[in-house]
């Protein structure tokens, strides 16, 4: 894999207190939604990019130098891989929205643990320089997340444990091997708690798209006075991240030296019927919500990202009227070509 030249004057400001200057990175689960954006940020920024996944992102070519087609549950296929990296940003997942995680716990808890395990063991084997993982706001305790009005979470409040699920159970469990392979095995391990990114490119449709997208695929597919179907009383609260800064947090935590889990998310809390509206609004069309049963997660999640302020010096930029319109031309335009 070829060495690309340093470009962006980021990546040189962060050069000067960080060896990240033109490394040569894996991006496992680049052919998702978060991951096949983190690529293009991090071949932005003039680093070497290999790509690997069980398939190529669908919506648009990938930017990586290299692209290896290889499941991460089986280890000796996802060997090669590994090899000749300083870093790993470690994405790989089985991931989708409450429909999809609440009919498919048991797949989940099994796939996700094997890719995390497989990971941080090739990544020792192969002595990469950093290891990051990306977890979840899901490892939080639902006690603390029983009201749309709960406090943000902050990064100490994960313990005693009471994860949300399957999903929770497993990001849990990898974070505390990630901290046991760097107490070890020497890991340098950095770990990234995603907060509801959504932008642009990402899974709309099919049962994994989570609540942004899902919603901007039901407006834009609706005519004049439909009703939007909406899961539960759209009282529940949560904060939501546009995806640029959400690679760009990604992009200062690794080249770091904060070897504490840090939030990445937005502190502006919103309800889902709100946030319906905004979109609703966007549109231009006149359209009612209609509030149905179904899969909620729990009632209230915002982050507290004090500490990514403090030590990555990051806030998200992208006001949320301004993401989520971004998101929904992106979604209409999809549904007309199709």
């Amino acid at each position: 894999m070829q060495t690309a030249r340093c470009g962006s004057p980021l990546s040189r400001t962060r050069a000067r207190h960080s060896s990240m200057s033109r490394a040569r990175v894996l991006v496992t689960g680049a052919g998702g939604f978060i991951g096949s954006h983190l690529v293009s940020s991090l071949k932005r920024e003039g680093h070497a990019v290999r790509g690997a996944d069980l398939k190529y992102p669908e919506f648009s070519p990938t930017s990586a130098d290299e692209y290896i087609i290889c499941d991460l549950r089986e280890v000796r296929e996802a060997t090669p891989a590994f090899r000749d990296v300083d870093y790993v940003c470690a994405l790989a997942a089985d991931i989708g929205g409450m429909g999809h995680i609440s009919k498919n716990e048991a797949d989940i808890l099994t796939n996700n643990t094997l890719i995390s395990i497989n990971s941080l063991r090739l990544a020792t084997r192969y002595r990469v320089e950093r290891f990051l993982f990306a977890s979840s706001a899901c490892v939080y305790p639902m006690t603390l997340q029983t009201a749309p009005e709960s406090p943000a979470l902050q990064e100490d409040a994960v313990l005693p444990a009471d994860p949300q699920g399957a999903y929770g159970w497993e990001k849990l469990f990898s974070e505390q091997a990630c901290r046991y392979y760097s107490e070890q095995h020497r890991l340098d391990v950095r770990v990234a708690r995603l907060h509801n990114i959504y932008g642009p490119e990402g899974t709309y449709q099919g049962g994994r798209e989570k609540a942004p997208a899902a919603i901007c695929r039901k407006v834009a597919a609706a005519q004049p006075c439909d009703a939007i179907e909406i899961w539960g009383d759209g009282g529940q609260t949560r904060s939501f991240c546009y995806i640029s800064d959400c690679v760009d947090a990604l992009s200062r935590l690794l080249a770091s030296n904060i070897t504490q889990p840090v939030n990445i998310g937005s502190e502006e809390a919103i309800s889902i019927e709100s946030l319906a509206r905004k979109i609703i609004s966007v549109s231009g069309k006149k359209l009612d919500l209609r509030f149905t049963d179904g899969p909620e997660g729990v009632r209230g999640r915002t982050s507290d990202s004090t500490r990514a302020h403090r030590l990555l010096d990051w806030r998200p930029t992208t006001p949320l009227d301004a993401g989520l319109a971004r998101t929904y031309e992106w979604i209409a335009a999809q549904l007309q070509r199709a």
